[in-house]
């Protein structure tokens, strides 16, 4: 009887967790509208699509679809826990403050630790498109500075 009783309330308890829980969520593709990615920074002609912009407690963590046309990059940036890139389609370059310029393909999965000062985007001929991860620190993931020069885009190996 007692094996029983415990039961019934291991039983009781799942499904009061259950009723608590807000269950699986699907952002449906094409739920989330476009965005053109601000002059302020990013040079060329860049899409963002969101996948997950928002955190959801208890994660840090936001994510997008970033589709960048040839030569179109990112300004000079930072991230206060890091990012990580994972290339879909294309070719294309990133580089680190003081090191060369990278290029970057699909399947490539690119770490960017924190506080790194670094830029990503497409290579001059070829789009280039990836995912971005990257978590917020106290409700900001990144600090945007000055612009990627021609001349430093242009000195890749």
């Amino acid at each position: 009887m007692k094996s029983v009783a415990m039961t019934a309330i291991s039983l009781s308890m799942a499904a009061s967790a259950l009723a608590q829980d807000t269950g699986l969520q699907i952002a449906r593709n094409g739920s989330q509208a476009s965005a053109r990615g601000p002059a302020d920074y990013f040079t060329g002609t860049v899409r963002v699509d969101p996948l997950f912009p928002k955190p959801r407690e208890p994660s840090r963590a936001t994510g997008s679809y970033v589709t960048f046309e040839p030569g179109a990059r990112t300004a000079w940036h930072t991230h206060p826990i890091g990012q990580t890139l994972i290339v879909t389609a294309g070719t294309g370059c990133v580089q680190r403050w003081g090191d060369p310029v990278q290029e970057i393909r699909p399947g490539d999965v690119v770490w960017i630790p924190p506080g790194q000062k670094h830029w990503h985007g497409a290579s001059p001929t070829t789009a280039m498109t990836h995912i971005a991860i990257t978590e917020q620190l106290d409700g900001k993931a990144v600090d945007w500075l000055e612009k990627v020069s021609d001349t430093q885009y242009g000195s890749r190996p």
